[in-house]
Formats: structure tokens, sequence, C-alpha cells
């Protein structure tokens, strides 16, 4: 398998993120903002309002998600930030947190065709995983899909598949959908709260 390279999205490798999700935005104008948005407000901003969108979270200062390199060519991505930055996890039924404590996600890939089912996706999750815990996450979550009999055509594995994630160290704590997993890695400990009020 060829060597890639991992790089943050910041301003200076928006055209890669363009030049890699081409006219369509990646699938059906969204630019990777489905989960940041309300339905109506995506729908309305498929095409040039989402990516316009995109470009104004990346130059406000926050790295969404990570590219990876083959050679100077950005071949694929991969989303992820803070859960409270992505409103429509909270609006789906089977992808309500698990429990309080704070968690970032991994929501979306998108892999240029000849790069496809060659590992990249589980690259671009350790990756990503590493993103995570260098913005001071302490535990990293994702959403993929579990098909129930046989393969799976590419354009439907945009949330990762969940064999992906257990390769990528991930673990499932819990499933309100047979095909849907919430699987977790913890990056590392939290520290110890301290008690308020006491000797």
């Amino acid at each position: 398998m060829a060597a890639f390279t991992f790089r943050a999205l910041t301003p200076g490798r928006l055209a890669d993120f363009e030049e890699l999700f081409g006219p369509r935005g990646a699938c059906a104008g969204c630019w990777c903002m489905f989960w940041r948005l309300t339905r109506p407000a995506w729908v309305k901003g498929q095409g040039e309002g989402n990516r316009r969108a995109m470009r104004r979270i990346v130059k406000g200062g926050e790295a969404p998600g990570i590219l990876a390199y083959s050679g100077d060519r950005a071949v694929g991505w991969c989303a992820v930030a803070p859960r409270a930055a992505l409103s429509a996890l909270e609006r789906s039924r089977i992808l309500q947190p698990v429990d309080d404590q704070p968690v970032w996600s991994i929501t979306c890939f998108f892999v240029a065709k000849p790069y496809r089912r060659r590992g990249l996706t589980v690259k671009l999750i350790e990756a990503a995983a590493a993103h995570a815990r260098k913005g001071g996450a302490t535990i990293v979550e994702g959403y993929p899909v579990e098909p129930r009999k046989g393969a799976m055509p590419d354009v439907f594995a945009f949330i990762g598949l969940a064999a992906a994630f257990r390769r990528a160290g991930f673990t499932e704590v819990a499933r309100r959908s047979d095909a849907r997993p919430i699987m977790r890695r913890t990056l590392r400990k939290a520290p110890p709260r301290r008690s308020v009020g006491l000797p």
C-alpha cells in the first residue's frame, strides 16, 4: 500500500480539500456540513452554500477534520470534531449520547476512488483520534454502519464501517439500531475532579 501522510484541514489546505471533494462537494453538495446544520439549512445550502459554510468554519480557526495525502495530492478525508459542534447528532434518535462524558465524534469519510479498499479508512480513523487527542479529547466516538450481508456500495459507507473502527481500537458501547453501533476509543484518562468545599 502506498505511504500516506495526514494533515488537519487548515486554511492553507482548503484548495486540496475542495479538489478532493470535486464539483459535487463529495456527495449531493454536502461539503461535509450534514452533521453541522439543521436539515432545512443543509438542503438550502446544498452546493455552493454548504461549501461557503465549510470555508467559514476553517477560516474561523477550527480544523474540522483530517486530509490523507498520497504525495502532494489529497486522497481521503475524515471529519472529526467535538460532538457539541454537530447538532444533527442531537436530533438523531439512535445516536443520542451514551452518558454525560464529553466526546469528540468521527462522522464522515470520503476517499478518492483509486484509493478505496486499501485500508486508508482505518488510518484516517487513527489520525482523527490523534487530532482529537491533540485538541484535548479524552474519548472519541464513531457511528458507523454494520452491513448485515454482503458488501456495501462505497457511496453508502460515508459514515464508516464498524469493522474499520474495530481495527482502529474502538469498542462498541451502545446499539439502538441493528446496523448502527456507537463505538468509542478512550484516548487518555480524564484528570480527577476536585471536590469543592471539602478539606
